[in-house]
């Protein structure tokens, strides 16, 4: 890989990683077309290691929420009444929707890194899930804000997390539209999404970059990986402040089209013969 290529991936990943667009699918498609081998070991390791860079950028973007919940957190550990309080609990509940995708995708991480790699998955995901978004958005009360989080309701979320190792669903698109069925309203089931991103997606990376390491000396390089992720960071750092605005007057339905066409074209191309799946 040169870093050309680095960089204009680097911008898929931090364009579309919060979008409800499916960022692992629009890297795929990326990848065959600049001519990668989309299910090599080294270049799906390259994919979760510059996701990193855009969970940094969440994690820079939300700095003083997640200092505050940390906080919480360790002076709840020793201080009974510091249970009391919602940061307290909100910070375990993060901890306890965290749970389903990392024991998801520890133990079905040959799946993720070969199967479901293919860009028949990622057109069926992309045009699929866009029906689930949908009736998301049409059924979704969004009656109810952070405060009302329970338990249950951040691990039902975790679980739908889980649906995004299918490149072409959208873990924020699988999250967000979980909320919204929980009766979330829109900001507080994006602002969950965000928070709920970071240990999965940040431990991927580190993950992928132990235990990939030589995949990635050998196929991709570290150089542009780490250019990749550099750039990742800034793009989607600017994507997240986007987001957050932009959901907070337009419901998540307005991705649709767009999901929906490159889904189909994608298909296409597949059937014709004009890109190959692998």
């Amino acid at each position: 890989m040169d870093i050309l290529q680095a960089v204009v991936l680097g911008v898929v990943e931090g364009v579309t990683e919060f979008l409800p667009v499916s960022s692992t699918g629009h890297l795929t498609i990326t990848e065959k077309l600049l001519g990668l081998q989309v299910d090599d070991r080294g270049v799906t390791a390259f994919t979760a290691v510059i996701q990193f860079g855009a969970i940094l950028s969440v994690v820079y973007y939300f700095r003083s929420d997640i200092a505050r919940l940390l906080t919480a957190w360790v002076r709840g550990l020793t201080d009974r009444d510091a249970r009391t309080s919602f940061d307290y609990r909100f910070a375990w509940y993060v901890i306890a929707g965290s749970i389903p995708i990392g024991l998801v995708g520890f133990f079905g991480q040959d799946l993720v890194a070969g199967p479901l790699r293919s860009l028949w998955v990622v057109a069926g995901g992309l045009v699929l899930w866009s029906g689930v978004m949908l009736f998301a958005e049409k059924r979704g009360t969004q009656k109810r804000t952070e405060q009302d989080l329970t338990l249950r309701d951040v691990v039902l979320v975790g679980l739908a997390q889980c649906i995004a190792l299918v490149p072409g669903v959208s873990r924020s698109g699988a999250t967000i539209s979980a909320g919204l069925l929980l009766g979330v309203d829109r900001v507080t089931a994006t602002r969950l999404s965000f928070f709920l991103s970071v240990p999965a997606l940040g431990a991927a990376g580190v993950y992928e970059a132990i235990g990939a390491s030589s995949e990635i000396s050998a196929t991709v390089g570290w150089v542009p990986t780490i250019v990749g992720t550099v750039v990742s960071f800034v793009v989607a750092y600017a994507s997240v402040a986007w987001l957050l605005k932009f959901v907070a007057h337009h419901p998540i339905t307005v991705f649709i089209g767009y999901r929906v066409v490159v889904g189909v074209l994608l298909a296409v191309a597949l059937t014709a013969g004009w890109i190959t799946a692998t």
